[in-house]
């Protein structure tokens, strides 16, 4: 969420930014609002005042006629004042249902574009080389990948793996914990996979993202759609010291996506399913750390790659393209030998203080006692599935897969053969 005073102190600046990612802001409606609401702020602060001094007068009065009068003026006050906290509550209800809408501002170094096509590739990585066959036509053959079984059991989009595939992608996950908690020295959660309504309006998948979820029926719970939501929730309502920042999290979880806005897309393989899996990583840090701390947590995802032999670009995203809470994304792209072309594989982003708004989470200087906003990133360190993917169709010689050195130890094997 961003901060309205920043909105209403700075309107073209702000107004300009956010047309450049195609968000039209409303200042007419917030203005309108922003001032009922300093309104009824004052009102309340002069009934209040007029509450303290009728207290006063009550313990003056002597006569019983005089204490009557003042009991019931003091009762159309009360009247007054609840009458007010409710209206300050609906226009406070509307305002912030407007600043939740609203995208984050930009960075200054993120591409202006209209679309994709304006993102930048700013590092690539590896030799590419192309194949006449993907992923999912080398390991379904053999039923190492069961689509059939995924659609008998729930519906498309919904993968089965077997054998050596499924020990594979478990070794993954595995390598991917161990890398980021030994080298990269986050600590492992294992967080629940279903969050409330305010976890998900903190990190900002509510209310804009509410179709592309899935919602336990009855009640006001969701199936996380990323860990990025209850690793970043842990800390809602806190106020954190100085001297323990950052903050480093990671967690493996299944992530559940409808996909409403997907329709017909990518629906070969595993690419874009309703059900992955993901080695998600969270920072949380003092705000004048945040660029840095992006540029780690690229690198930390990018090692995974270069580790496993897959060859990737990194890309930094336009206005566009950029996500809803995102200031500034960097996009690893893995190189894909059956498509012939680049896919996403993890995406690190910078929201600064945009979430920590949302989820009240704060920091405070221990010499001054001075709070501020913490800032929050995240990226995937990585998506298990994509990754899986990648290094099987970079990996493929002569119904032959070449399992890298590293995941050995943790495969049990060194080849799966087709």
């Amino acid at each position: 969420m961003l901060d309205i005073n920043l909105i209403l102190n700075n309107t073209d600046d702000v107004k300009a930014k956010l047309e450049s990612r195609g968000f039209k802001l409303n200042i007419d409606l917030i203005l309108k609002f922003s001032l009922e609401r300093k309104k009824l702020i004052g009102i309340k602060e002069s009934l209040s005042a007029e509450k303290n001094k009728i207290s006063d007068k009550f313990e003056k009065l002597t006569s019983n006629q005089d204490k009557k009068n003042l009991k019931s003026e003091s009762k159309e006050l009360e009247s007054n004042i609840n009458k007010n906290k409710l209206l300050l509550i609906d226009i406070e209800s509307q305002l912030n249902k407007i600043l939740l809408e609203i995208p984050n501002i930009p960075s200054i170094d993120t591409p202006v574009g209209l679309d994709e096509g304006a993102n930048v590739v700013i590092k690539t990585w590896g030799t590419t080389h192309s194949s006449k066959k993907d992923h999912s036509e080398l390991l379904s053959k053999n039923g190492l990948l069961d689509f059939e079984a995924g659609v008998s059991v729930t519906k498309s989009r919904f993968t089965v793996m077997k054998g050596d595939i499924a020990k594979l992608h478990r070794a993954l996950i595995t390598f991917m914990l161990d890398t980021h908690t030994n080298k990269h020295e986050y600590c492992e959660y294992n967080v629940p996979y279903i969050v409330n309504e305010s976890s998900l309006v903190g990190t900002g998948q509510l209310p804009k993202f509410k179709e592309d979820l899935f919602k336990i029926d009855g009640e006001q719970l969701y199936l996380i759609p990323t860990a990025e939501v209850p690793l970043t929730s842990i800390y809602k309502n806190k106020i954190l010291p100085r001297n323990e920042l950052p903050i480093k999290l990671v967690a493996h979880t299944p992530c559940f996506r409808s996909e409403a806005g997907a329709y017909g897309k990518d629906t070969k393989g595993i690419i874009r399913q309703h059900q992955f899996e993901k080695v998600e990583l969270v920072q949380i840090v003092d705000p004048k750390d945040a660029d840095d701390v992006l540029e780690a947590i690229t690198v930390h995802a990018e090692n995974i790659m270069e580790m496993l032999n897959i060859p990737y670009q990194r890309v930094i995203l336009s206005t566009a393209d950029l996500g809803f809470s995102s200031l500034k994304t960097y996009d690893i792209e893995a190189w894909f030998p059956g498509q012939n072309m680049y896919r996403e594989i993890s995406s690190c982003s910078n929201f600064g203080d945009f979430q920590s708004r949302r989820l009240n989470i704060k920091f405070k200087e221990e010499s001054t006692g001075k709070k501020s906003f913490v800032n929050t990133l995240n990226g995937s360190g990585l998506a298990v599935g994509r990754t899986l993917a990648a290094l099987v169709e970079n990996n493929i010689k002569d119904d032959t897969i070449t399992i890298p050195k590293v995941l050995h130890d943790l495969t049990g094997f060194k080849t799966i053969k087709l």
